[in-house]
């Protein structure tokens, strides 16, 4: 099973830290993003993360993982308390690097939740999950110092390293149903993304129809959006994949909780 290493740690403000997952936030919102968004859905955000994604919309879980550890039982409780919701997203960070997660999982399944894992598919567990919702990560992602949010250009050869691992890849495209979600910068993404899709399906049994592949407009804020969703949507048009909106920041821009 491929296990991410290098992998900071958050901080914590649990005696028992490292027992449990490291959680940076739980909430109830919207699926603001791929083939459920609109969906009410409660959020479960890890915290920790093994890429640095420059644009990375989570800072406090990769950049400066923060966060508090908590047993699963506390996090179930908690999910519990959104009685409107029976979906429920596992999000980071990267939530796979964490074994804890596969416990979790499982104990959503058992209690009848849909479970969707935002993962950015470098690393596969078996677990009981609904929809892997894989965003492989693209070159424009990398953290070059011009574009490194902390200046210092450590994470690069790291990240571009690391951030695709086609064994785990394509045996999470055989095992989930799956999404694959592109963040798209701007047009110069699209002849890596359709190489990627060609050898995710040179890889796999599984069928990926150009519907499972979805485009989505980089941006964290509506007028960072405003300069590239349009963009994207034609792109998404003429390649034949599926344009996904950010709905969440349609809706509330770069509020927390969202």
């Amino acid at each position: 099973m491929p296990v991410a290493s290098d992998v900071e740690e958050p901080t914590t403000d649990a005696d028992a830290a490292g027992e449990g997952l490291p959680i940076n936030e739980v909430f109830y919102s919207l699926q603001g993003e791929g083939t459920l968004a609109g969906v009410p859905s409660v959020f479960v955000r890890t915290s920790g993360c093994n890429l640095r994604c420059w644009f990375c919309d989570s800072y406090h879980t990769s950049w400066e993982p923060t966060g508090a550890w908590r047993d699963v039982d506390s996090i179930l409780e908690e999910v519990r308390s959104h009685e409107q919701a029976n979906h429920v997203v596992l999000t980071g960070g990267e939530p796979l690097i964490h074994e804890e997660s596969v416990e979790l999982l499982e104990r959503l399944d058992e209690e009848g939740y849909h479970a969707t894992i935002e993962t950015n598919g470098t690393i596969y567990r078996d677990a009981p999950i609904d929809l892997a919702s894989i965003s492989p990560k693209l070159a424009s992602s990398t953290p070059t110092p011009e574009r490194d949010p902390k200046g210092e250009g450590e994470w690069e050869e790291k990240h571009e390293q690391n951030r695709i691992d086609m064994d785990a890849l394509s045996q999470m495209v055989d095992a989930y149903e799956t999404q694959l979600k592109f963040v798209v910068t701007d047009e110069s993404d699209l002849p890596e993304i359709t190489d990627l899709v060609d050898r995710v399906r040179e890889a796999t049994a599984t069928t990926v129809a150009d519907d499972d592949v979805l485009l989505m407009p980089e941006g964290m804020t509506r007028e960072q959006l405003d300069g590239t969703r349009s963009e994207v949507a034609e792109l998404a048009m003429e390649y034949g994949y599926r344009y996904t909106p950010r709905l969440h920041v349609d809706l509330w821009n770069d509020a927390p909780g969202t």
